[in-house]
């Protein structure tokens, strides 16, 4: 038989969900404490960053930057980049055209003054000297032949006048003879001028007959060839370069100075310079010229500074880089502190505090505040105290400045302040983030 007894509905849910309940039950039970774990880390990472944000921060501000007043030697100086070039060169070309028949010297090759460097083909220009020299010759043939004819004029002449005196003649006998000598001395007169001509355009010939060997006007290295062996040179137009020789004993370094450079420049400061490779080592020399026209480069306006410096071992070569320091001032075993270090003196009864960022932003040359020589510093204690200090200053660049007289080597001096953590923070985006709860649960 079937049962009717119906199971109350109470039952059957207990029956059905009981142990899924008492699951989640017991979940959530152990939930609670990872719970509290994490609210409590929550908490701790913003009291930090608070504090660190609103107390920490003030005791970082106060904590000053120092540095220590040294001794050394300290350059103001003006930078340029600058070419090497010979002070003395000589760009060697023929005064006639022909082809090169001879090319005697390399480049590289040490030559003296007056020694053969090249000839040109001079067949054309012997020719026209023989040609001079023998119509000079018949010239000089003509004119024995017209005075010959003039001392027979001058003889017919003078018997002619006797005859005349003695009236054994007739006036016109003495007339023609007359005549005859006049002309004979005039066409004795022009060979003559014939052989001049002559002569001058055989001594123009054996000129260029003689441009045909080229000789090297100065003593120096052979230091380019622009033509070649057999290269027809045309001297019509303009003169062709051979070669360039040039004195490599002294050198020319000619550098570049920007328009705002150039005021603090004079000739007769001292200047050095190194180059590419050289090891740093330096080579010294003294400002010769500055002319006036500059050279205008993407619309930079740049001046030529030249100064000489001696190669005797010829370590220098044409157009070598240089890096050049021109020495507007410097100082030897000076007491040195950084530019920083410094603040204006006070003015009109209101002191001034370090330079801001309006004088910062300006442009200008931080040391013409310091122009009138006295500055003030910070300087750290023994006892750690910081009190300000008139100073004296003397040479400054962009980094140092010599203190002259009111500090001592050794001594501390403040050069700014800590950056504070907030700050730090910021600049490199970092922040405090709680440690993320065991288990990674959801609570």
């Amino acid at each position: 038989m079937t049962s009717d007894v119906e199971t109350p509905a109470g039952v059957e849910d207990d029956v059905s969900v009981g142990r899924p309940a008492r699951a989640r039950s017991r979940v959530s039970r152990l939930g609670r404490p990872a719970l509290i774990l994490a609210a409590c880390a929550v908490l701790a990472g913003g009291g930090y960053y608070a504090w660190q944000t609103w107390f920490a921060q003030d005791g970082s501000v106060n904590s000053p930057l120092t540095a220590v007043a040294t001794r050394g030697n300290l350059e103001d100086t003006v930078t340029a980049t600058g070419t090497l070039q010979p002070k003395d060169f000589v760009d060697v070309g023929t005064q006639v055209s022909g082809q090169l028949k001879k090319l005697l010297v390399d480049i590289g090759a040490i030559v003296k003054a007056k020694d053969l460097l090249a000839e040109i083909d001079p067949s054309v220009y012997q020719a026209k000297v023989d040609g001079d020299q023998a119509q000079l010759l018949n010239q000089r043939a003509q004119l024995a032949d017209k005075q010959a004819q003039l001392a027979l004029a001058d003889l017919q002449f003078t018997r002619q006048q006797n005859l005349t005196r003695e009236e054994a003649t007739s006036a016109d006998a003495l007339q023609i003879a007359e005549a005859t000598r006049k002309s004979a001395l005039a066409q004795q007169d022009a060979i003559k001028a014939q052989i001049e001509q002559t002569g001058s355009t055989l001594r123009g010939d054996e000129a260029n007959l003689g441009y045909t060997k080229i000789y090297a006007p100065i003593a120096g290295t052979v230091v380019s060839q622009a033509a070649k062996l057999g290269q027809t040179l045309n001297a019509n137009q303009q003169a062709p370069i051979i070669m360039r020789i040039a004195d490599l004993s002294t050198m020319t370094v000619e550098a570049q100075v920007s328009e705002a450079d150039v005021p603090k420049l004079h000739v007769g400061m001292d200047v050095y310079f190194t180059t590419l490779g050289g090891d740093n080592r330096r080579f010294y020399g003294k400002l010769r010229q500055i002319p006036p026209t500059p050279t205008v480069v993407n619309n930079v306006v740049l001046y030529d500074a030249l100064f000489d410096v001696a190669n005797p071992n010829q370590a220098l070569m044409t157009q070598m880089t240089a890096q050049v320091f021109f020495v507007a001032s410097s100082a030897k075993d000076a007491v040195l502190v950084p530019l920083s270090a410094l603040r204006p003196v006070a003015s009109e009864g209101r002191a001034r505090g370090p330079r801001g960022a309006g004088e910062r932003a300006s442009g200008l040359d931080p040391r013409s505040q310091f122009a009138k020589g006295v500055a003030l510093v910070s300087v750290v204690g023994a006892d750690g105290k910081v009190a300000d200090r008139e100073v004296k200053v003397g040479v400054m660049n962009r980094v140092s400045a010599q203190i002259v007289s009111g500090i001592e080597p050794g001594e501390k001096v403040v050069i700014g302040t800590k950056a504070p953590a907030a700050a730090v923070q910021a600049q490199t985006g970092s922040a405090l983030v709680p440690a993320a709860t065991k288990g990674g649960g959801r609570p």
